[in-house]
């Protein structure tokens, strides 16, 4: 009776055995096609969509510095639509305000993919229009802005070019801080800042030579 005990406990066993074996390869299964398989695919591409939407901390200084001075720029800009009497220069400054415009809502973009959400408020913005307003960048200081602001005709004219085109070298030097952006479409970015500010700088010039 014992041995019979043994045998039917062996049995018992070795049925137990198996079915555990085939609850864990059934797991295992199930796992490799849609759970722990998945999981890491699915940890990859967040990896991967981390690294497309990634800034070096180079490209994200540039953005929060040139979004304040590209808004400088759409705001004489506006002040020069409004009060410039010189059709070219009309037509000059809205093409500038538009341009740079556009290229604020860019680099939020970028920011905002990124997750740097530090320069998405106009309070920030405005902020550090202050804070640049000492001529860095090229930007116009708080003085030269009241000075721009009191003068009208061929005078308002003269120094509102003579005033954008410091602002646009100053643009210039700061693409600098992008070329080695590990993005092409950033790099391509201040590529086109480049193309664009420096053939109206020229332009400008040409502007102050007729003007006077």
């Amino acid at each position: 009776m014992q041995i019979n005990i043994d045998k039917k406990t062996g049995i018992l066993s070795g049925v137990i055995a198996v079915l555990i074996g085939v609850t864990i390869f059934l797991m295992g299964t199930q796992n490799s096609s849609s759970g722990l398989f998945g999981m890491n695919h699915s940890a990859m591409d967040g990896e991967n969509n981390s690294t497309n939407s990634s800034l070096l901390g180079s490209d994200a200084m540039f953005f929060e510095m040139m979004i304040p001075h590209h808004q400088q720029a759409v705001d004489i800009s506006d002040l020069a639509i409004s009060r410039s009497k010189d059709t070219e220069l009309i037509e000059l400054a809205k093409k500038i305000r538009n341009g740079q415009a556009a290229e604020i809502i860019q680099m939020k973009n970028w920011l905002a993919d990124a997750g740097d959400s530090s320069m998405m408020g106009h309070g920030m913005n405005h902020g550090m229009n202050h804070s640049m307003g000492d001529g860095m960048g090229g930007m116009l200081t708080e003085s030269e802005l009241d000075t721009l602001n009191s003068l009208s005709g061929s005078k308002f004219d003269n120094y509102w070019l003579r005033g954008m085109i410091t602002h646009h070298e100053g643009a210039l030097h700061m693409v600098t801080m992008i070329k080695d952006s590990n993005r092409s479409e950033i790099q391509n970015f201040g590529k086109e800042i480049v193309s664009v500010q420096t053939a109206e700088i020229e332009q400008m010039k040409k502007m102050l030579n007729r003007i006077g």
